[in-house]
This record gives structure tokens, sequence and C-alpha cells, in this order.
């Protein structure tokens, strides 16, 4: 109990390990085919030791509202300006063992970057899923250890349990610590900042909704993908049900959006 108490608290004060940065100074970064093309880490065996903690730091200030564009983002986060011709894609509910592995070789396809809202049960038993998805060069983001759809509702114990869970799960699955929260259906709460900040990331929204876990048709979901401008966030989803639409979407949406002249960044 002690480890995992000490642990969480490391954790809630989480910097970025493995050559990311922190929050407070991150830059965009773009996958590149060489990192897109990485092969995935190899499950750790049980005796294996684990990484070390993060190092610790003071929490963040919270925030009064999620960012919802890449100009909202860089407000909040310091760092390079994005391109004025950048969109960020997001993609939510995962890892998923059918649909995570389509999306990942999608964007390698087309050398892509993305950042995978992880959902911490999810990522329980799809762990080699969870590091490929690092290893392939992409962000991943912490998208709560449940998905409860009324988190905003919830007490300020229960939240922090819900982000502290997931956080620990993702950063000994992968080694990484995600700088951004993904709230579930986006909704926010006094309590939500506060669990947010006291983990120090930043809670991240988008501006672009094709509402493809609705599953409206592939058509519908690739013309309203398709209506992206720069410095949208575009959500997608690659867990929560059959997300043949969303994959089949992307195959066009993607290229598309290229030919247009949009280049993909990371947050």
């Amino acid at each position: 109990m002690t480890r995992a108490l000490s642990r969480r608290r490391l954790l809630s004060a989480g910097l970025v390990v493995g050559g990311a940065s922190l929050v407070a100074g991150d830059s965009v970064v773009r996958a590149t085919p060489a990192l897109l093309r990485a092969e995935p880490r190899p499950a750790p065996s049980p005796s294996a030791t684990p990484p070390p903690p993060p190092p610790t730091a003071p929490p963040m200030a919270p925030l009064t509202q999620p960012v919802f564009t890449l100009a909202e983002y860089r407000k909040v986060v310091p760092g390079p300006d994005f391109p004025p011709n950048a969109v960020a894609l997001t993609i939510d509910d995962g890892p998923h063992p059918m649909w995570t592995p389509k999306v990942l070789n999608l964007l390698e396809r087309y050398h892509v970057p993305a950042m995978f809202c992880l959902i911490g049960n999810q990522v329980l038993g799809h762990e080699p899923l969870a590091r490929n998805v690092v290893s392939a060069g992409h962000q991943i983001a912490n998208h709560t250890w449940s998905h409860p759809a009324g988190i905003a509702g919830l007490s300020p114990e229960k939240v922090q349990q819900e982000i502290d869970r997931a956080q620990e799960k993702i950063y000994d699955t992968t080694g990484q610590v995600p700088t951004v929260f993904r709230s579930p259906g986006g909704a926010v709460s006094p309590a939500v900042f506060a669990a947010a900040a006291q983990a120090r990331m930043t809670p991240v929204n988008w501006d672009a909704d094709p509402r493809d876990w609705t599953k409206p048709g592939t058509g519908a979901i690739a013309q309203r993908l398709m209506a992206a401008r720069p410095g949208d966030i575009l959500l997608c989803h690659d867990g929560g049900g059959d997300r043949s639409q969303t994959c089949a979407a992307l195959s066009t949406v993607i290229p598309a959006l290229l030919a247009r002249g949009l280049q993909f960044v990371a947050l």
C-alpha cells in the first residue's frame, strides 16, 4: 500500500519521461517515418525491474475551461508556434485489440502523428498495444480509469481516483507520464480541473467532432472531418465499440487533408 501511495503522489506531480518534455515547456512533436516504423517494445517479464518513478514537481494551477483549439493550447502551454496549417488528431477510448492496430497502420502509412487518449482499464489486459502506441512515436493522454460518463458529478475524491489510477497504470505500462487529460465526453467541473492540475495535466477537448461513436456512416464521418480548418483539434475513436466506420473514414480523410496542405502535429 505504501508503494502504491508513494507512486501515486509522484505521478500526481509527474513530468514526462523517456525523452518527452514538461507540460510547461512542451513543443510541437512530429512523428517521423522512422519513429512510426519503430518495432513494438516487448512486454516486460514478471521479474523485470520497473522503470524509475518520474521526478516530483509542484501541481499546476487549475484551469477554468478546457482547451479546444491549437491556439488555445499554445496560450496555456508555452512553446513554439504551431504551423499556420496545423491540425491535431486525437483518438479516444482505446487501446482496443482490433481497432487500435488498424489506426496505427493507417497513421504509419501516411506518417501522421496522433494523440491516443487511453482508458486505464482498457490498458489493463492490452499492455502490448499501449506500448505499441508509444513505440510508434505517438502521444498518449489520460482518459480516466473507467470512462465515467458522469464524471462532472462525481466527488473530488472519486475524480482524483479515476485520474490517478489511470495515470499510474499508463506509466507502469509505457514508461510515459501523460501531460494531457481528456475528460469523458469533454465533461468538466471544478473537481475535474483540480484533479487534472494535481496530476500536472492540461485538460484538452476538441473543436471538430464527427460523432463517429454514434456510427452515423462512413460518409457522414468523412464529411465532418473534411470540414477541418487550420488550428482544429479533431476527435475520433478506436475503442468503445465497432470502429470500422471510423477507420474507413480516416483512410480517405487523412490523405485528403494532407493534399489540401494541412499538416498533422502532436500537442
